[in-house]
């Protein structure tokens, strides 16, 4: 069946990038991964049904329609066979607040083996977003950022309870990019 690695952590945090330099190390010793982003998914499915224009309206739709997107994401990544990293989020800030990125439905699905929280320092996460053109976030300042990092962590030990996974901390931080793709590759193997 194949390993399959829950990989979180808020926006701006790195994670994409860590990861994806994560494979490039793994690659060249012959190990291989799926890498899969969950809100990708959703977007993708949100997007054909009219529901979103951009990546960033997705943590704004009704809660309902949310649900329903995480479930046929989970499904769907579920069934993919081999090494599978999920790419995702551990929670979304909304305007009515944290909503869970891996409920209940989601993890009885994926079962997974290991879930990587990255982690930085909250002003290194604010400089990071502040820098990034790509994206439309909300404005938030570090105090918040941390407050969802800890709300992750909380979350993080609800799925370990709950799935018998491990947890593991990877740290992403300023100029530390290759420790942590190195901490990354060395948890995936």
């Amino acid at each position: 069946m194949g390993r399959r690695i829950i990989i979180t952590g808020v926006p701006g945090v790195g994670k994409t990038t860590v990861i994806e330099g994560a494979l490039k190390k793994l690659e060249e010793e012959g190990i291989a991964y799926r890498s899969i982003n969950f809100g990708s998914f959703m977007f993708d499915v949100a997007s054909r049904e009219g529901k979103v224009k951009d990546r960033d309206q997705m943590r704004k739709l009704d809660r309902g329609i949310q649900k329903e997107l995480q479930r046929m994401a989970g499904k769907a990544i579920a069934a993919i066979e081999g090494n599978v990293i999920i790419d995702t989020h551990c929670s979304i800030r909304t305007p009515q607040g944290f909503l869970p990125g891996l409920p209940e439905w989601v993890i009885t699905e994926l079962e997974p083996d290991m879930l990587i929280l990255v982690e930085t320092d909250e002003d290194q996460i604010l400089q990071r977003r502040l820098k990034d053109p790509t994206r439309i976030r909300d404005m938030e300042g570090g105090k918040s950022i941390g407050e969802h990092q800890q709300f992750n962590r909380m979350i993080a030990g609800a799925i370990a309870t709950q799935t018998g996974c491990t947890v593991k901390f990877v740290k992403n931080q300023d100029f530390l990019l290759e420790q942590a793709v190195l901490d990354m590759a060395e948890s995936l193997r």
